[in-house]
């Protein structure tokens, strides 16, 4: 038994992070201490001068846990990537998992590549961003490419004697691989495309211009339209959603605002004096807004560390000088957070205040619109739960089921589908939707193991079994039961599901996704309680659940194709080579690269093996007599 008052006396007067947890062992909040004895003990004092959610916290603590650090900072950066971790129920959090693309050159190869990430990294390349506009990233980078003529791939180092991609054939690439391209030419490009995605346009449309007007002199005319579309399409990418802002530099403007439902933070980003976007993000365990600022800025930048020079805000923020700090150990830089006062900073803060009180208007509309589509699938998906289950029927083995499910957001569905090609790498596929939205990280693979051929029935079998067979086990992946299970198909894998589930003793209720002649979503099949015969809810009698189903359909069916395709695609990857004792896929790729084809390997002699790149006389042996 946990004692909270003897473990108080040991409390050290030293900076670090407290953990308290509740009787279920469940982290439910998070903190940061300058005195871990000061800190913590306060929680149990008195609680009449308590804000009610610190009330309502410290009620539910059973224990507590601390790691002690050297500094503040050390503290915070800890605090962080704890919060990231447990997400604890009493802390600030930020709740939307979106993140933006960056567009990335590959600084760490010899001759980089302009790629799209969604992930910022400490690996000495060059990122650019971030920007709302997803299609504009992509458009920017075709169009670079295909200036510059960049390479594509992401080899690193070519053996000799390789032979150009088809990229290099059809004037896509330079042929790298060649060993004929001058580095530093390319780097040249390279920086001209820096300055580019920096806001310096005009060099990048002025030497366009100059090259367009050479080969029209030269009646290369088809070149020179080429040449001119490249001009309109630099120009129309940079001005797209940007409006320019003389005189400041890179830097963000964060604000709060709450709607009747909802917290967010409202970032705007101004890069090299143009503000190329704004977007909002959901918060959640506060209205206060210093504080939804504060734990913003610490969340949102320690998972995307592009920092600006500077962050505008409208009022003061807590431990602004610790945030500061913290900011710029991420950002290898000074990072400055500022409440301006006067002058163009002032200005562009009034800008997105406004702005934003007309982003909270639609917040709002676009909130009631979606609260009463919930509230109307709700009713729908909690009468067919009824029909299947019976009205008020407990799940037996007590499991992690939430049965109050009064509103939408509560009901957890699990989508299921099988995938394979006559049989062969059959594989099965877990989606799950939690209210609206599907909860990616749920997602689980299942490879078929005991079912041999094309067998629908037998594969699904298998995959409710493990996957309830686990939960049962207590495995934390699977430990959350759905209050109902849709199936891809009829009536057939309804009643396959629904035998496995009698023998586990588990009533969840299953419904099939049967499809129309046309491979459209068509109707859900179940059998109601306590009857024989299966039922139809024909769905284009409910639009609402007509759309959703058929989202939850096409979610899981991509699912299970996507794994099947890859585990397909690693099957036809392989060769008979990796059959021979000393053959790895580096062996392998030499092989086929110095000869061109398995029939050249399988004709050549000891000697012309060893020829390969790695391939020593007693691999060439091995092949040899694997062959004879």
């Amino acid at each position: 038994m946990f004692d909270i008052k003897e473990n108080l006396k040991k409390l050290p007067d030293s900076p670090g992070v407290y953990i308290h947890k509740d009787k279920l062992g469940q982290v439910i909040y998070v903190g940061k201490a300058v005195s871990l004895k000061n800190r913590v003990r306060q929680y149990f004092q008195s609680p009449k001068n308590m804000p009610a959610k610190v009330r309502a916290m410290v009620s539910h603590i059973e224990e507590f846990e601390y790691i002690t650090t050297n500094t503040e900072m050390e503290a915070l950066i800890l605090e962080c990537t704890l919060i990231k971790r447990y997400m604890p129920k009493y802390n600030v959090l930020l709740r939307d998992d979106k993140t933006y693309p960056y567009i990335k050159i590959t600084m760490d190869e010899e001759y980089p590549r302009l790629v799209k990430t969604r992930r910022v990294e400490k690996d000495g390349c060059k990122y650019f961003g971030p920007y709302a506009d997803a299609g504009a990233v992509n458009q920017m980078i075709d169009l670079l490419n295909n200036i510059f003529v960049l390479k594509r791939c992401a080899t690193r180092k070519f053996p000799e004697m390789i032979k150009p991609c088809l990229n290099y054939h059809i004037n896509q690439c330079r042929g790298i691989c060649t060993g004929k391209v001058s580095r530093e030419s390319y780097m040249q490009d390279i920086m001209h495309i820096m300055d580019f995605l920096n806001g310096k346009t005009k060099p990048l449309v002025d030497m366009l211009t100059e090259k367009m007007l050479e080969e029209s002199e030269l009646l290369n005319f088809e070149r020179a339209a080429e040449l001119r579309d490249y001009i309109e399409a630099a120009k129309t990418i940079t001005e797209k959603q940007r409006v320019v802002l003389l005189g400041l530099k890179d830097l963000d403007i964060a604000l709060a605002i709450s709607s009747s439902q909802k917290s967010y933070v409202v970032l705007f980003f101004v890069r090299n004096g143009k503000l190329t976007g704004r977007e909002s993000f959901a918060m959640e365990g506060t209205e206060d807004k210093n504080e939804l600022v504060s734990e913003f800025l610490k969340q949102y930048y320690s998972e995307n560390p592009n920092i600006p020079y500077e962050i505008l805000v409208e009022q003061p923020v807590e431990e602004s000088e610790l945030i500061e700090d913290f900011l710029g150990e991420i950002a290898g830089r000074q990072v400055k957070i500022t409440l301006p006062q006067r002058g163009d900073k002032k200005d562009l803060l009034k800008l997105a205040q406004k702005d934003s009180i007309e982003l909270l208007k639609s917040i709002d509309e676009r909130e009631n619109n979606h609260r009463a589509r919930r509230e109307a699938l709700s009713k729908e998906i909690g009468s067919l739960i009824d029909r299947i289950t019976g009205s008020g029927a407990n799940n037996p083995l007590d499991l992690q089921l939430d049965s109050q499910a009064q509103k939408w957001e509560d009901y957890r569905v699990e989508a299921y589908d099988i995938s394979n090609t006559n049989g062969i790498d059959s594989v099965g596929a877990m989606v799950v939707f939690e209210g609206l939205k599907p909860n990616k990280k749920e997602y689980r693979r299942f490879k078929i193991r005991t079912v041999e051929g094309p067998n629908d029935y037998g594969s699904m079998q298998e995959v409710l079994y493990r996957r309830f067979k686990r939960a049962l086990e207590g495995d934390p992946s699977f430990k959350t039961l759905p209050h109902i299970l849709f199936i891809d198909g009829g009536k057939g894998q309804v009643s396959a599901v629904q035998q496995i589930l009698h023998a586990m003793k588990i009533n969840v209720a299953v419904a099939g996704m049967a499809k129309d002649d046309k491979h459209r979503t068509r109707a859900l099949i179940y059998k109601p309680y306590g009857e024989d015969e299966y039922e139809e809810l024909l769905l284009k009698e409910h639009p609402l659940l007509f759309k959703y189903t058929g989202a939850v359909q096409e979610e899981v069916h991509r699912f299970a194709i996507d794994y099947h395709r890859g585990l397909r695609g690693k099957r036809i990857q392989g060769s008979v080579l990796d059959e021979i004792d000393g053959i790895g896929s580096q062996r392998r790729n030499s092989l086929l690269i110095h000869f061109g084809s398995l029939d050249k390997i399988k004709s050549a002699t000891i000697e012309e093996l060893c020829e390969a790149p790695g391939i020593t006389e007693s691999v060439a042996k091995n092949i040899r007599e694997y062959f004879d």
